[in-house]
């Protein structure tokens, strides 16, 4: 065996309860405390607990609650999208290709079609890797996340849920159930990923999103980066579109923006140079593409 007779390929023993809906689950949290995880997907949670670089003493299934917590709905001025939503739900959703095809251009790039049957969005973004590609897309888009606890529902946006690597603002006791994406007027978004093969964590990612005025000009605009530390969002890039037409050597300064603002380290993946030059490659790209598309929904 890989790593000798000593390596560690299964989980320390756990106990197992099923949700049967969000009160159940909620219930279960609070009744076992602190040492429980949530089992969705399980494709973060699962490696992570062979490895034991996590030990919960409790598991609670909330795959029966995919019904529940499955869905991609348009409501008023944004789309909600179900925690449970599986990342091949995202990637064939018309909706979202259509109003915000940010998520069609990263679900194209995140593991393989096993994962993306199995995985979920909720699960994504509650397990925060630092390398995650739905957190960046959630971040560029200004998403909102609805937790739910014993005392109703909060919505927080990416940078108050995101605290760091592997944390989040979930308390011990509440479920993410929902995420919120607003649609605003003459907006586009695209996201743009460099990996080592199909399907691998992120060398460096960027996504982007812009809104125009009448005028054309920068109403609003988001972009987020993974796998080059820092924060998620960068608002040095975001800082040099706003109020300017969207031209190539205004996006470019966008692009140097993000790379100036981001933090890589050297790894496996490569020098923490490399990572910032291709980080301001793709926001550039990213951004791009984005204003094509915004352009496209300002045609009459």
């Amino acid at each position: 065996m890989a790593g000798g007779k000593d390596a560690v390929q299964v989980p320390a023993p756990f106990e197992y309860e099923r949700a049967t809906s969000v009160e159940h689950a909620l219930g279960l949290l609070r009744e076992l405390g602190p040492e429980a995880r949530i089992l969705a997907g399980g494709h973060s949670l699962l490696p992570m607990m062979k490895l034991r670089l996590a030990t919960p003493a409790y598991l609670i299934d909330i795959d029966g609650l995919a019904d529940e917590l499955g869905y991609v709905r348009a409501a008023g001025h944004e789309i909600r999208l179900g925690a449970m939503t599986r990342h091949r739900a995202l990637l064939e959703s018309p909706l979202l290709a259509h109003r915000v095809a940010i998520f069609t251009d990263a679900e194209r790039v995140i593991a393989d079609p096993v994962v993306r049957n199995r995985g979920t969005i909720g699960g994504a973004l509650c397990q925060a890797d630092p390398a995650e590609d739905l957190s960046a897309v959630c971040a560029a888009i200004g998403a909102g996340m609805v937790i739910r606890g014993r005392d109703g529902e909060r919505v927080v946006g990416m940078a108050a849920f995101h605290r760091g690597p592997y944390r989040t603002a979930v308390d011990d006791d509440e479920l993410l159930v929902e995420i919120r994406v607003p649609l605003p007027d003459r907006a586009g978004s695209a996201y743009e990923k460099v990996d080592r093969r199909v399907g691998d964590w992120a060398v460096a990612a960027a996504g982007a999103s812009v809104s125009l005025d009448e005028a054309g000009r920068v109403a609003d605009a988001g972009v987020a980066l993974a796998a080059v530390g820092s924060g998620i969002s960068c608002a040095e890039a975001r800082a040099e579109l706003i109020g300017h037409e969207p031209s190539e050597e205004r996006l470019r300064r966008a692009g140097s923006a993000a790379a100036a603002a981001c933090a890589p380290v050297s790894d496996q993946r490569g020098s923490a140079e490399y990572k910032r030059h291709v980080a301001g490659v793709l926001t550039t790209r990213a951004l791009t593409r984005a204003v094509g598309r915004a352009c496209a929904t300002a045609e009459p």
